[in-house]
Parts: structure tokens; sequence; C-alpha cells
């Protein structure tokens, strides 16, 4: 097997007849799902819950093991340790990768060095820091089952001495405009996954670009647009159609998977989180039946944005002073809002966790 040779862009012979009608649908679905985002006050503490479970399912992917729960545990002083601890820091790395990025859109474009900084935050201080963590590879990789050689690879990505120039042909279609965006979207990703230029991290990468890119183009208000969910439950389809465009050029198939991801995903994420926002607005008005307190809004908004958390943590984050915010949280645990993870004793702060927008976000209870 030679390494593979990735089609120039813009791609030509699309079958646009196939296409069209999928376009039609994404782009509608992707609308109403931005219009419920641009109502949604404070958006990075309302969707803090997506963020986190894009990070966990992205991750997921790649073989990690550990839950959103468990991440925010980690978080929250209750720690886990060995294999574990190691997964979970590869998940905070990818949510600060995701934060990051969209304070660097809001001022400039995606480009190249910009994929480096997110690979390089990415790999800070986890399995893959050996691996060049922000530098695109110098050597020839492959990709096929664990310990196997060139010779048995299931795909060998281009060969690095012309990864430079495929690489600014992709930032350069990047900067353009194709036919749809949601269509150029499948390219971007797929074409990033082939050229595969780290040595680790290419697929958490590829797929934080999915709604960065969406937002440089404006059709998200708001870069809070994740695939992780519908692609980790349909993996091996996403492999295999990724894998047809290097073995069979079939690049209508994987566009045609990825615009209904899209239309799935849109429908799933619109349910979230109107979700979401109906908890927020119930809550808003028991936390201030229960407490009476002018600080409901600064209360719900912590709980919120760290569902599960220590009340130290709380405190500092919330910005009321120790002995109301003490107080505040007892009350809401003899109301039932938030459940004990870890009684305090001594210095060591109480865990507490809000399992009411837990299980939205993980469709189940935990509790």
């Amino acid at each position: 097997m030679k390494p593979y040779q990735p089609n120039k862009l813009p791609l030509e012979g699309l079958d646009y007849q196939r296409l069209f009608a999928l376009v039609g649908e994404a782009n509608a679905e992707l609308a109403r799902y931005d219009g419920l985002l641009q109502g949604v006050v404070n958006s990075s503490v309302m969707l803090s819950p997506l963020t986190n479970e894009e990070a966990v399912l992205s991750s997921k992917i790649e073989g990690t093991q550990a839950t959103v729960d468990e991440v925010l545990e980690q978080e929250a002083g209750i720690h886990k340790e060995g294999e574990k601890a190691k997964d979970i820091q590869e998940i905070i790395n990818y949510r600060e990768a995701l934060r990051s990025a969209h304070h660097y859109l809001d001022e400039r474009p995606i480009t190249l060095a910009f994929v480096r900084q997110l690979h390089k935050i990415l790999l800070n201080s986890v399995r893959g820091q050996d691996k060049t963590p922000g530098e695109f590879r110098k050597d020839q990789n492959w990709i096929g089952k664990y310990g196997c050689t060139i010779e048995e690879a299931s795909f060998i990505p281009p060969n690095p001495l012309q990864l430079e120039d495929h690489l600014e042909a992709w930032q350069s279609y990047i900067s353009t405009d194709d036919i749809d965006f949601l269509l150029q979207t499948a390219v971007v990703h797929a074409q990033f996954e082939l050229l595969h230029p780290f040595k680790d991290g290419n697929g958490r990468i590829g797929r934080i670009l999915i709604p960065l890119f969406l937002y440089q183009k404006k059709k998200l208000s708001q870069p809070m647009f994740y695939l992780s969910s519908y692609l980790e439950a349909n993996r091996e389809e996403y492999y295999v159609r990724l894998q047809n465009i290097s073995r069979e050029g079939d690049w209508n198939g994987w566009i045609a998977f990825f615009l209904k991801a899209i239309i799935e995903q849109a429908k799933n994420n619109n349910a979230k989180v109107k979700s979401i926002m109906g908890l927020y607005d119930s809550m808003k008005i028991r936390i201030h039946e229960i407490t009476h307190s002018q600080y409901t809004v600064h209360l719900l908004d912590a709980i919120f944005d760290r569902p599960i958390f220590e009340t130290t943590d709380f405190v500092s984050r919330s910005q009321i002073n120790k002995k109301t915010a003490m107080a505040l949280l007892k009350q809401l645990r003899e109301a039932g809002v938030l459940l004990v993870l870890r009684e305090g004793s001594g210095r060591r702060a109480s865990v507490l966790c809000f399992p009411a927008l837990l299980n939205i976000t993980e469709g189940r209870k935990i509790l």
C-alpha cells in the first residue's frame, strides 16, 4: 500500500443531485438549532453541559474510558488514580482546547498555526506529550491494528515530505467559500483526518474543527454544535466512510453520512438545549421559593456551570460571601435540589451535585 494522495480541493464530480436534498435538510435543522442558541443568555454557562459531553464522547471515540460525572468529580476533588486519571486529563484538555478556540476565533480565522496551538493544548501533560505536541509530523505514520507494521496497515497517510503542501492547500480551502458550507465542512473534516498531520490526536482535533469552521463561516452564532454523540454511536460507519474515500474515492458516501449526522445531531441538540433552558427557568423559580434570596441567579449559574462541585469552590465562583453561601447550599440540600457526594470533614470541603442537570446531559438517572 502506498501513502494516500489527497484529492485537490474543491472537489470535482460530486453527485449534487444525491446530496442536495440532504444539504437542504441539514441546513434547515442547523438553522433551527442556531435560532435556539441565539436565545440562550450566558451560553458558556448554560451550555457547559454540552461542552462537557462533547469532550467525553470525542475522547471516547479514541478509546478513553471516563464519564462526564467522573470528570466533574475529579475537578471537585474526588480524585481518580492510574489510567482513569489519565483519561480524565485528556478530556479536560479537549474541553480547554474548545474553550480557548472560541476566544481566538472572535478575532482571527482558522489557520495552520491555530491548529498547532489547539494540538499543543490537547496533548499537554497527557499520554501523547512525547509525540511532538503542536508540531506536524516529520515521519511517515500509518493506521492499523495495534503493533502492526506499515506493510500490514489499513491506511497510510500522505508522505511527510508532501504534507506541508497538502496542509497549505487545506488551509486555502478553508478560507474560501464552496458551493455549500455544510458540504464544505464535511470535506474539511475528512481531508484533515486523511492528511493525519499529527503523530497523535488527529481525530479529536478534526472534530473540534467542525463547530469552529461553522462559526467562522457564520453558520453558527456560537461555536457550540457538537457531532461526537452521533459519531460515537455510529463509530464503525464513521471509520468505514472515511476509509472508503481513500480506497474508492467515495466522497459522496462520506458527505451523505456527514449531512445525516448534522441532521440527527441538530435535532438531538435542540431537544437537550430546550430541556436545559426549561430546567434553568423552573429552577430559578424553585430556588427563589426555597431561599427567598437576592442571590438566586448567582447560585443557579454556579451550579449550572459546574453541577458537581466542592463547597469552597462554589463560594469563590458564585461571589457570594461564605456564610451566606453555605446557608443557601444547606437549604438546597434539605430541599433535595442538591445531593451530597462527599461529606466534609476537618479541612476537607463537602462535594455536592445537581442531579437534575446531569440527568439531562447523561440521558439517564445517575442517583
